[in-house]
C-alpha cells in the first residue's frame, strides 16, 4: 500500500498523526509530493522525520524552490523563506531544491506537485477551461497532484471532457486524478490533516486525521512571527486560503 503525502509545510504534529494512521493502515511505500518545510514551525524536524521513511519517493514543490531562492518568492513570503532556509541549513536546502519535479510509479502513475507543466498552476476538483493545456504532455492514465490543499479524487474520465478540448496523447484515453489534500494546512474548511492511500489493487482512499491544529497555529505565530506568521497561523486555524 502506498501512502500519498503532500504539502506538509513544516507542521510536525500533523505529519506525526498522518504517519501513525498510515502505518496502522499498512502503508509500506510513501509518495512525498513537495512543500515539506516552508511556513511551518518545525521545518527541520519535519524533513528529518520524512527522511527516516523507508521506501519513499520524493519530488519537489514550489516551496523547495522558494526556500532555495527567496527572491523568486512573492515579496510577503520572502521572510518566511529566509527563516526556513536558516533552520534547514544550506546543504539541506540545496538537496531539497534538487529533487525531481516529477516521478512515475508503477509505470502508470505520474506524480507532480501542482500539474505536469507547472509547480504553481494547480488542478481543481471539477475540470476547468484551462485544464487541457496543463495536461498536454501527460501520457499516463493516473495523475497525482497537490498544491491547492484541497482533497479530491476524480475517477477515470475522458481527458478534456467539458473543458473544450483534449489533453494528453491527442486527447485520447481516460484520466484518473487524485489530490490527497494537505497534511499540514488544508484549505477545504476541515482542519484535520489530509492524505490518501493507494491500495495494491489501485483503489484510492481519502483519509483525514485529527490533531491539535490550534497548537500548531500558535507555534507558527511564536516561531515564524510577523505578518506572514499570523497569516499562516490563521490558515491553519480556519482551514482557508483567505482567512479573516
Amino acid at each position: 500500500m502506498l501512502a500519498v503525502l503532500y504539502d506538509v509545510h513544516g507542521n510536525l504534529p500533523a505529519l506525526d498523526a498522518v504517519l501513525a494512521d498510515a502505518d496502522a493502515a499498512g502503508a509500506a511505500r510513501w509518495l512525498l509530493g513537495g512543500d515539506y518545510a516552508l511556513f511551518g514551525a518545525w521545518p527541520l524536524e519535519t524533513v528529518e522525520r520524512l527522511r527516516a521513511l523507508r521506501g519513499a519517493t520524493w519530488i519537489r514543490g514550489n516551496g523547495e524552490r522558494w526556500t532555495n531562492a527567496p527572491a523568486e518568492a512573492p515579496p510577503p513570503v520572502r521572510p518566511a523563506a529566509r527563516w526556513c532556509a536558516k533552520q534547514l541549513g544550506s546543504a539541506l536546502v540545496a538537496q531539497l531544491a534538487a529533487l525531481p519535479e516529477q516521478a512515475v510509479l508503477d509505470g502508470d502513475l505520474r506524480c507532480c506537485h501542482a500539474s505536469p507543466l507547472s509547480d504553481m498552476a494547480g488542478l481543481t476538483p471539477s475540470p476547468s477551461p484551462g485544464e487541457p493545456a496543463l495536461l498536454t504532455e501527460l501520457r499516463e492514465p493516473r495523475l497525482v497532484v497537490g498544491h491547492t490543499h484541497v482533497q479530491f479524487h476524480r475517477g477515470a474520465s475522458a481527458r478534456g471532457a467539458g473543458t473544450g478540448g483534449g489533453a494528453g496523447a491527442g486527447g485520447a484515453g481516460a484520466l484518473e486524478l487524485l489530490n490527497p489534500g494537505s497534511v499540514g494546512m488544508p484549505f477545504d474548511g476541515d482542519p484535520r490533516a489530509a492524505y490518501a492511500l493507494l491500495g495494491d489493487d489501485g483503489a484510492i482512499e481519502l483519509r483525514r486525521v485529527a490533531y491539535d491544529h490550534r497548537a500548531s497555529a500558535a507555534a507558527v505565530r511564536e516561531r515564524l512571527g510577523g505578518e506572514i506568521g499570523d497569516l499562516v497561523a490563521r490558515r491553519i486555524e480556519q482551514s482557508r486560503i483567505d482567512p479573516r
